[in-house]
């Protein structure tokens, strides 16, 4: 047997002497997931984080997949944990995590592009996303839960675009803004 002549040690799944990739990866996708959650419930204590209008602080995040693939399971996880408190229940995990996995992934695929380093695409996929799937389950709502029958053309684009709305503010006023200080501060490093 070989002693290993290296001062680093070897640790398993990993690289030697640091934290493995998928250690790192997992790590940095629970901290998106555990953000992205608290600060959905922090909207939902003022009335913004659920129905048909909503202004999820949370939702600046999904703009990191443009920075790490690693947000992309830490955005839906984060979604996910923070629909368990929907009044909407079970359909809400549904509907809201797919949207926000599908935006997830639009970010990380237009999040190469850039004007002055700035990734100006990657708020648009959460925006699509949301106003249509999310637009989808509010007008399949009825006062009974959830129910296709109940669909109707206006209803989802009064949906959509409620949605919409809220999702092009977040995502612009707070998710652009976020790009920048990550592009600009060096965080980015950090991230990828």
């Amino acid at each position: 047997m070989k002693a290993n002549k290296s001062s680093k040690p070897n640790i398993p799944g990993g690289t030697s002497g640091g934290v493995g990739a998928k250690t790192r990866f997992l790590a940095l996708s629970a901290v998106i997931a555990g953000l992205y959650a608290a600060l959905t419930w922090a909207a939902a204590l003022v009335n913004l984080a659920y129905g048909p209008v909503q202004f999820r602080f949370s939702e600046a995040l999904t703009v990191l997949p443009a920075f790490t693939p690693a947000a992309v399971p830490g955005l839906a996880v984060g979604c996910f944990l923070s629909n368990l408190a929907s009044p909407l229940g079970v359909v809400d995990w549904v509907f809201g995590t797919a949207a926000t996995l599908l935006a997830a992934l639009g970010t990380m695929a237009v999040g190469q592009v850039r004007w002055r380093g700035l990734p100006v695409l990657a708020p648009l996929p959460p925006v699509l996303a949301n106003a249509l799937v999310v637009g989808l389950e509010v007008s399949c709502l009825t006062e009974g839960g959830f129910s296709w029958g109940a669909f109707s053309p206006a209803g989802f684009a009064a949906g959509a675009l409620s949605v919409g709305i809220g999702e092009l503010v977040v995502c612009y006023a707070l998710g652009l803004p976020l790009a920048a200080l990550v592009a600009k501060s060096g965080l980015e490093r950090l991230l990828a």
